[in-house]
């Protein structure tokens, strides 16, 4: 066989093995919903029961849920509380936002430096009247003026009214309305595509024909199209209900550009402005993505743009009707398809290859994508610890026995360690005596001879092979010196710090996180990690987050099963940090920016370490597939004397200085109108 051959034949075994490590995967995630869904039948022994006696058991467990979350019948009430005020905050995303007469007059009133020219495109197609007309009439109310509205119709005879609708509202926009019926329907690409041949506007903005847009946005998009040069435009949206945008069903307050984010989920939507030389001369719209039009072509002109700007107000309305996508995907089934074949091509054209795109649990269109591993470099375990043998042993033993990946090597970091039982367990991993092999290290070191001091070696009679090493710290415990030292002594390209009170649950947990970590765009990966009882402890870090201000965990002590906010426990998404207890990342890259701060001796370090790779243009990740249990706050107890508040004070306030401006900025894969002082995504309200 030659070498291409057996490259060729090797890359193939590889290929073949990374695969059926996420088959296995995804059959242990399906057994455990089964088992999830199976549970909650079982654990109610009035299930054949009579539907009122059901009613009332589930009521009374759902009290006992909510005192359990909530702190108690206090908390129940606190939390009450909190949802009557975020009932009431939810009033002023409406109607009730929109600008007074004063407002809107002053708005009309404002001349910027550039008065931008912006073309709305409006495909038509059988349309019915009252939605037409508030549709007209949405974009007739623009406190800015500098628009026009392109109207293709391809509406057949029996809907022969809307082009009546559509030449009177022309004659009253001053020639602003340009509409054109077309020869016959060409869905949505295509009359899309006539629209933009009406355009003369700098800017194109995209509207669908039974929607509405708030009265100021044209004016907000302009604005910052003249303060930060903005060429790609996006707002938050809502669907609403019984033709009044005050009933709101979903309010959907998206983050920041995040290019992860929209691989897996057209996130971004509505109501999408862009600078018309985006295009760069090709087509809006292509028939062959119809049904996820708009998502192809999102991320076709994201790609090109330079400035892209999110405007975090709720300023776009997505009428939910019999038969509109708001409604519910199954109204157009052929939109999954379209949507795959766009993402595919956005991939392919980003260098990708062997790439898969399946659908999640959350929605059809909500997508898992597995990049390709790139060979098989080693990964280097980080494992601090000092004493809790049995913790240590159950993450060693859970990293041994459920990983598919191969080729890495475990370094625990060992700091001043006194029980029996832990040296015990090091003298298993290391196969040979620790006490025996800490002296004569030290012996060794006293007679002045070099050696490989602060390390012990495991051989082949180790309980994980020559796997493991033991590196010995024996300063004061700090968690960043402790894993610094510990990357000094790693041999792998990547390092992969970990918390000994984790247990591996997903068997490609490696390669989940090693898919992204590859990357030259990504920084840090991390995982979602759960308390023993299945609730959420880790999905992904917002700054400024919680009662210090500096950052926090969000979903938290969510069901392992819950599909999180707009779907966001179910697909891979970019996030501004991820926990240390969990991380993945380049060692060029940790050595780069210094590893972890020492000054941050216990918490936030990992935080920083986010922040710095953000601050270097990296990606940072999260990745609800590579799931482990994470034992929080096992290894070192609680601090019964105070002294962990005031270090955690002190650590805060230090935090807040260093990076102020990003706090002050705020958390771009977050929103401004979400509250930091919950983790569920709850709405800011007024205290």
């Amino acid at each position: 066989m030659s070498e291409i051959d057996y490259r060729e034949a090797y890359e193939q075994e590889h290929l073949k093995n990374a695969d059926l490590a996420g088959r296995i995967a995804d059959l242990e995630a399906k057994n455990e919903e089964l088992e999830w869904k199976l549970g909650r039948i079982k654990n109610n022994p009035l299930w054949k029961a009579s539907k009122p006696a059901r009613d009332c058991v589930h009521w009374a467990i759902r009290q006992k849920d909510r005192l359990k979350n909530c702190g108690g019948p206090r908390g129940v009430v606190a939390k009450i509380g909190y949802k009557k005020r975020e009932k009431e905050a939810m009033k002023q995303f409406g109607s009730a936002s929109f600008p007074s007469v004063e407002q809107a007059a002053k708005e009309r009133e404002t001349v910027f430096p550039y008065m931008a020219k912006i073309s709305i495109l409006v495909p038509l197609w059988n349309n019915q009247k009252e939605f037409q007309i508030e549709m007209l009439d949405s974009v007739m109310n623009q406190t800015y003026q500098n628009w026009e509205l392109c109207l293709a119709d391809g509406s057949d005879e029996a809907h022969s009214y809307i082009g009546d609708i559509c030449k009177e509202y022309a004659e009253r926009s001053g020639g602003r309305i340009v509409y054109k019926h077309l020869e016959k329907n060409g869905g949505i690409a295509g009359n899309t595509n006539a629209c933009l041949e009406l355009a003369t506007g700098e800017y194109i903005g995209l509207l669908d024909q039974d929607d509405i847009l708030h009265p100021s946005v044209l004016f907000e998009y302009v604005k910052a199209i003249n303060e930060q040069g903005a060429d790609y435009l996006y707002c938050d949206e809502t669907t609403f209900k019984s033709g009044n945008i005050d009933h709101m069903l979903t309010m959907h307050f998206k983050p920041d550009y995040a290019p992860d984010n929209l691989r897996a989920n057209n996130y971004i939507c509505h109501f999408s402005v862009f600078k018309r030389t985006l295009l760069d001369g090709k087509e809006l719209f292509r028939p062959k993505f119809d049904g996820s039009q708009d998502h192809d072509m999102i991320l076709r002109l994201t790609d090109n743009a330079e400035k892209i700007v999110h405007i975090p107000r709720l300023m776009y309305y997505w009428r939910s009707h019999s038969g509109s996508v708001a409604s519910g995907i199954s109204a157009k089934p052929y939109a999954i398809d379209a949507a795959k074949g766009a993402v595919a091509e956005h991939l392919r054209n980003h260098g990708y290859d062997h790439f898969k795109i399946e659908s999640t649990r959350a929605f059809e269109t909500i997508f898992r994508i597995r990049y390709e591993i790139l060979g098989t470099p080693k990964i280097s375990i980080v494992i601090p610890n000092k004493d809790h043998a049995e913790d240590l042993r159950r993450c060693v033993t859970s990293i041994l026995e459920k990983s598919t990946y191969d080729n890495y090597e475990i370094i625990i970091v060992e700091n001043n360690s006194t029980t029996a039982e832990i040296k015990k367990y090091y003298s298993e991993l290391l196969g040979y005596d620790y006490d025996k092999a800490v002296e004569d290290s030290r012996v060794i070191l006293r007679r002045g001879k070099l050696c490989d001091m602060g390390i012990l070696r495991a051989n082949a009679d180790g309980v994980c092979g020559e796997k493991v090493k033991i590196v010995l710290y024996e300063g004061k415990f700090n968690y960043s010196a402790v894993n610094n030292l510990g990357v000094d002594y790693t041999e792998g390209e990547y390092v992969l710090l970990l918390n000994n009170d984790t247990e591996v649950i997903t068997v490609n947990w490696m390669e989940e996180l090693l898919m992204y970590a590859q990357r030259e765009d990504v920084g840090a990966v991390g995982a979602k990690l759960y308390y023993a009882d299945k609730t959420i402890q880790h999905a992904g870090v917002v700054i400024g987050l919680g009662a210090h201000r500096t950052a926090g965990h969000t979903h938290y002590k969510q069901h392992r099963q819950n599909l999180g906010y707009m779907g966001r426990l179910c697909y891979a998404q970019n996030v501004t940090a991820v926990t240390g207890a969990c991380l993945l990342v380049k060692k060029a890259l940790y050595l780069a920016v210094g590893g972890l701060d020492e000054s941050f001796e216990i918490s936030l370090n990992d935080v920083d370490l986010c922040l710095k790779l953000r601050g270097k243009g990296l990606l940072n990740v999260f990745t609800p597939f590579c799931e482990l249990f994470h034992h929080e706050s096992v290894s070192r107890g609680l601090d019964d004397n105070g002294e962990k508040a005031k270090r955690y004070d002190d650590e805060s306030a230090r935090f807040r200085e260093k990076w102020a401006k990003e706090l002050e900025a705020g958390d771009p894969y977050y929103n401004v109108n979400l509250s930091l002082d919950r983790s569920d995504f709850s709405l800011k309200v007024q205290k």
